[in-house]
């Protein structure tokens, strides 16, 4: 039996009220760029990667990094590449693999707020949140192993909640110091008296330093220190009518920048894809760990937004997973008869047609045939279209 969403519209998925926010949000995306394309960001510098992004970025729906082999990585790097990402609308998705095992320590404090408390984090957890990556603080998207066990999961899920609570905050100190201006008859003036008066509560006078009274009668130095807190919060995710007016379901005749001004920014959310199948020749992923990987992912459904895998696996009444494919390439535009399907080293190579139309993905992921074109936004479209046509032949609009 196929599965569920095998031929139902990406559009028509987005509403499924059981999928997490980052999903749906992915799902209209989709719909309105009419994209299923993920670029694997293969390189070594961050230029190279910015490049990558500006070169790809209007074809793409998600762009995948490998930020641990780029040499100059920093929050620089971070910065321009989040910057890019919005301007182009993408999602990014850091390809940690992460697999080391975390602490089952945290507990929920405060009432609607994902504010974590316990132990100090596992490896896992540090891997995911500190460093010089730090990757949720950034990365929409990460995957993961589950042969440490399932709780790796909850582990991650616990680190994003409380990586994403602390982006909310920010702590801002200004300190002033000054000598108060005397006035003829020898008291403050009125703006020293206003000053005073307009202090906030959270200012706190760390103190007057006194000096002998002179002939001018001047006054010690007051220092000031005032700290700021404040709390910022993403949008959620937008209903899901508002870019349909536009779009007209997949983008078959609304203005595409309005329907992605519509849709907005992405929701304030992280999402975990597990690595059930791999597309290398003799790759130890067997039919029993994919099941372990789907009975996992069905427990934690706020959380994992699919799998890294060579065929859609919902095969559940209620599964409602992504799934996104390595291993696709096409051959040379005009060529025909046969063409290269490895690449010497383990890497299968299949086509949009195969991975999209017969096995059920979702997302196709593409490295060297885009990275290593000569013209990247020429090839980023043809893989964008040859996805695309893969999809909808798939629920029968061709």
């Amino acid at each position: 039996m196929p599965p569920p969403t095998i031929a139902e519209p990406f559009s028509k998925r987005a509403d499924n009220p059981d999928v997490p926010p980052l999903t749906s949000y992915l799902l209209q995306l989709i719909s309105i760029k009419k994209s299923n394309l993920c670029v694997s960001a293969d390189v070594h510098t961050s230029s190279a990667l910015l490049r990558v992004a500006e070169d790809v970025g209007d074809y793409i729906c998600v762009l995948k990094t490998h930020a641990d082999i780029i040499d100059d990585f920093s929050d620089q790097t971070i910065k321009r590449l989040k910057e890019v990402s919005r301007r182009k609308n993408f999602l990014l998705f850091e390809d940690r693999k992460l697999g080391d095992i975390g602490s089952a320590l945290y507990s929920i404090r405060g009432r609607g707020a994902a504010r974590l408390t316990g132990l100090n984090p596992g490896t896992v957890q540090a891997q995911y949140t500190r460093g010089p990556l730090a990757i949720a603080k950034w990365a929409h998207i990460t995957n993961a192993h589950i042969f440490p066990g399932p709780a790796i999961i909850t582990s991650l899920q616990s680190a994003a909640n409380e990586t994403l609570f602390s982006l909310n905050q920010s702590v801002s100190t200004e300190i002033s110091t000054g000598t108060p201006r005397h006035s003829f008859d020898g008291s403050a003036n009125g703006d020293e008296v206003a000053m005073a008066a307009a202090l906030e509560p959270s200012s706190h006078t760390i103190g007057m330093i006194p000096s002998p009274q002179d002939p001018f009668g001047r006054k010690g130095s007051i220092v000031t220190a005032t700290t700021t807190i404040s709390q910022t919060f993403e949008p959620g995710p937008p209903s899901p009518g508002l870019y349909r007016s536009l779009s007209s379901g997949e983008g078959d005749a609304g203005d595409k920048e309005l329907a992605l001004q519509e849709l907005g920014p992405p929701p304030h959310a992280r999402g975990l894809l597990l690595l059930a199948q791999m597309s290398s020749e003799g790759h130890m992923l067997n039919e029993a760990y994919t099941s372990a990987c789907v009975d996992a992912a069905r427990k934690h459904t706020d959380f994992v937004l699919g799998f890294i895998a060579q065929r859609a696996l919902n095969e559940g009444s209620n599964d409602a997973f992504l799934t996104l494919t390595p291993g696709v390439n096409l051959p040379p535009e005009g060529a025909r008869g046969a063409w290269n399907t490895s690449d010497g080293m383990g890497q299968q190579w299949r086509t949009p047609k195969e991975v999209v139309g017969k096995d059920g993905a979702d997302i196709v992921i593409v490295g060297r045939g885009i990275l290593n074109a000569k013209d990247r936004p020429k090839e980023a479209e043809r893989y964008r279209r040859a996805a695309w046509a893969a999809y909808e032949e798939r629920i029968g609009r061709r």
